[in-house]
């Protein structure tokens, strides 16, 4: 095929995938020389950023609590439990072992509790 044609089918396939990303929307763009461009606007995400950040907050929160209530000795014991289970158990475990930021947690919230 020729250099042009080749040319010519790009610029139709940017053309197109333009068109598709403008069917969800457009919004107009003034540029500094003067021209207005027609830029497709993004989806918004389902989810904010905040709700995620406050979500692992609480989450920290919570596994403090836990800490703090049951013991670190105790908590740890049931953690252990949980690894020696199936793979969804094992998962969890994964997920409920004891870090740094839930320790510091517990450590605050340990002698208001008791």
């Amino acid at each position: 095929m020729s250099e042009e044609a080749l040319q010519f089918k790009n610029r139709l396939r940017r053309l197109e995938r333009k068109h598709t990303a403008m069917s969800n929307g457009y919004r107009a763009q003034l540029r500094s020389d003067g021209l207005i461009m027609m830029t497709p606007q993004r989806k918004k995400s389902a989810i904010s950023g905040r709700a995620v950040i406050l979500f692992v907050l609480a989450f920290l929160a919570f596994k403090g609590f836990l800490i703090a209530n049951i013991g670190i000795e105790g908590y740890q014991d049931r953690v252990d439990r949980l690894r020696s289970g199936n793979a969804v158990e094992a998962a969890g475990s994964w997920v409920m072992q004891i870090d740094p930021a839930s320790e510091l947690i517990a450590e605050k919230i340990g002698p208001v509790l008791r």
